[in-house]
C-alpha cells in the first residue's frame, strides 16, 4: 500500500518537474518593445503594453503552470537601441519572446537578432512587408496590419474615386519606403500615375517645402507615406497651404484612431484610412474597447488590439505545444486559427503573414459623431486573401513554390 503511495507521488512529481522544465526558467517572459516617448508613442506605445498585460490575464495568468510575465522598454525608434535591449532580454533576463516593434527600421533588426537567438517576435507596430518577405524568419511573425493592406485599402479606394494621379510625401526610412512602394504599385496597376515624390526625415516639425513640392505637382492625390506625429503635422500644415481647398486629395495611408483623436474629428473629417480594428464595429469589439479604455483613458487601434491578439495567440501556441521551446511554439502558431477580438478566421501562412480582414473606413463629420471616439464609418470590408499579398509571391524563401 505505501509502495504504491510513494510510486503514485513520485508520478506526480515527476509530472510537475516535467511542466515546470517545459516552461524555461519556471516562468514564460515576453516583452513589449516600441516607441512610448516620440512620434509613434500614441500610435503604439505604453497602451501596447497595457493590451499585452490584458491578454495575459485573459488567459489566467499562467500557461503550463507557470506564470507569465511582460516586461516593456522604449526603443525611442533607433534600430542600435532596439537591438541592444533585444540582446540583453534574450541573453540575460530570460526573454522568451519579443512583441510590437513599432518602426520598420527596429522591427527587422530586432527580427534578425531574434532569428539568431532562435526566438519568436510577433510584431504589430510595424509595417514593412520584408519582413514576411525577402527578410523573414522561421520564427517572425506579422500580425495586424503592413503596407500592402494599406495600399490595397486606402490606396484602392481612392483611385477607384477618380485620384488616378499620385505625388507621395514619404518618411525617409524602410517603412516609408516600403508604403509608397506599394501604394504607387497598386495604383498604377489600376491604371493610375506616380508623377513624383519627396522624402522627409522622421519627427519633421516643419513640412512646408515637403508640402509645396507635392501642391505644384498637380497630383490629384498626395499620398502621406508616413505615420504618427509625422501625418498629423502634416495634415495640419496642408490646411494652412490650402492644398485641400485647391482640390487635390489628401490620403493618409498609415493613419488609425490614435492619430485622429489627437487631430480631432474638425481635421480629420472625410479623411479615407484603412485599420485591421475598429472597436465600435460589433458588440464583441465594443466591450473590449471599453475595457481597454478604463485601462488606459482612450479606445484602441489596431496595433493595440493586435497586441492583445499577439500574445494570446501565443500563450495558446504555448499551451498546445506542452512547451515554450521555440521551434514547437512557432509550429503551433503556424498551425491554430486566429479566433479573437482582433480577427477571425485568420490564419497564418507559411512565411508568419497572418492573414485576417481589414476595414476601409472613412472618418465622421463631427454631427455624426453619437459618442465619445465614434469616429468612423465601415465603408468596406476587405477581406484577407485580398489585402495582404500572396505568400508564394512575396519573396520569402520559407514559401514552397
Amino acid at each position: 500500500m505505501h509502495k504504491k503511495l510513494i510510486a503514485t507521488l513520485a508520478m506526480v512529481l515527476a509530472g510537475s518537474t516535467a511542466a515546470l522544465a517545459d516552461a524555461s526558467d519556471g516562468k514564460v517572459k515576453i516583452g513589449i518593445l516600441n516607441d512610448q516617448s516620440g512620434v509613434y508613442a500614441d500610435f503604439g506605445g505604453k497602451s501596447s503594453y497595457e493590451a499585452a498585460l490584458m491578454a495575459v490575464e485573459d488567459f489566467g495568468g499562467k500557461v503550463l503552470g507557470v506564470p507569465v510575465e511582460v516586461v516593456t522598454a522604449d526603443h525611442q525608434n533607433k534600430p542600435d537601441i532596439a537591438s541592444n535591449i533585444a540582446r540583453q532580454w534574450y541573453d540575460t533576463e530570460q526573454v522568451d519572446s519579443i512583441m510590437e516593434l513599432t518602426t520598420s527600421s527596429v522591427a527587422l533588426a530586432v527580427q534578425a537578432i531574434s532569428k539568431e537567438k532562435k526566438k519568436i517576435d510577433i510584431v504589430t507596430g510595424a509595417a514593412t512587408t520584408e519582413l514576411t518577405g525577402k527578410q523573414c524568419s522561421p520564427y517572425g511573425f506579422h500580425w495586424a496590419y503592413d503596407t500592402h493592406s494599406l495600399a490595397v485599402g486606402t490606396g484602392g479606394a481612392l483611385v477607384k474615386q477618380g485620384g488616378d494621379s499620385w505625388f507621395f510625401l514619404t518618411a525617409d526610412y524602410a517603412f516609408g519606403y516600403s508604403l509608397e512602394e506599394n501604394t504607387g504599385n497598386y495604383v498604377k496597376e489600376n491604371g493610375g500615375t506616380v508623377v513624383g515624390a519627396v522624402r522627409h526625415p522622421l519627427a519633421t516639425t516643419d513640412f512646408s517645402s515637403f508640402l509645396l513640392q507635392a501642391q505644384s505637382s498637380g497630383a490629384k492625390v498626395i499620398g502621406l507615406a508616413n505615420a504618427g506625429l509625422d501625418t498629423s503635422n502634416a495634415i495640419k500644415q496642408a490646411a494652412e497651404f490650402g492644398i485641400v481647398q485647391g482640390g487635390q486629395r489628401l490620403a493618409a495611408l498609415l493613419f488609425t484612431l490614435a492619430e485622429v483623436h489627437g487631430l480631432g474629428l474638425d481635421a480629420a473629417q472625410g479623411l479615407t484610412l484603412t485599420e485591421g480594428f475598429y472597436w465600435n464595429r460589433d458588440e464583441e469589439s465594443a466591450k473590449f474597447g471599453k475595457r481597454f479604455m478604463e485601462r488606459t483613458g482612450k479606445m484602441p487601434n489596431m496595433v493595440h488590439a493586435g497586441t492583445y491578439s499577439a500574445v494570446l495567440q501565443y500563450l495558446k501556441a504555448i499551451e498546445k505545444a506542452g512547451t515554450d521551446e521555440t521551434e514547437a511554439v512557432a509550429k503551433e502558431l503556424h498551425a491554430l486559427p486566429v479566433d479573437d477580438v482582433f480577427a477571425k478566421n485568420g490564419t497564418v501562412a507559411p512565411n508568419g503573414r497572418m492573414i485576417h480582414d481589414m476595414y476601409l473606413l472613412e472618418v465622421k463629420k463631427p454631427d455624426e459623431s453619437k459618442e465619445p471616439w465614434d469616429y468612423f464609418k465601415v465603408l468596406a470590408t476587405i477581406p484577407g486573401k485580398e489585402a495582404f499579398i500572396d505568400p508564394a509571391q512575396s519573396g520569402c524563401e520559407l514559401v514552397k513554390s
